[in-house]
């Protein structure tokens, strides 16, 4: 799975944000915490990384 436009990108972190348990809302977020932040970007990362390379990488 590619994400290659800002659209798809968007609905990717809010299926990620609901994967998690982040409550993340349609435009400002500057009240989420550091550490929600990262449980989100951390997974997006892993997402991409694994459609670049076809590897699953899971702990």
């Amino acid at each position: 799975m590619a994400y290659n436009s800002k659209t798809q990108f968007e609905q990717m972190k809010y299926e990620i944000a609901s994967e998690v348990g982040v409550n993340l809302k349609q435009g400002y977020n500057g009240d989420l915490s550091s550490r929600d932040a990262g449980k989100i970007g951390g997974n997006i990362v892993k997402k991409v990384f694994q459609s670049y390379t076809g590897n699953n990488y899971n702990k």
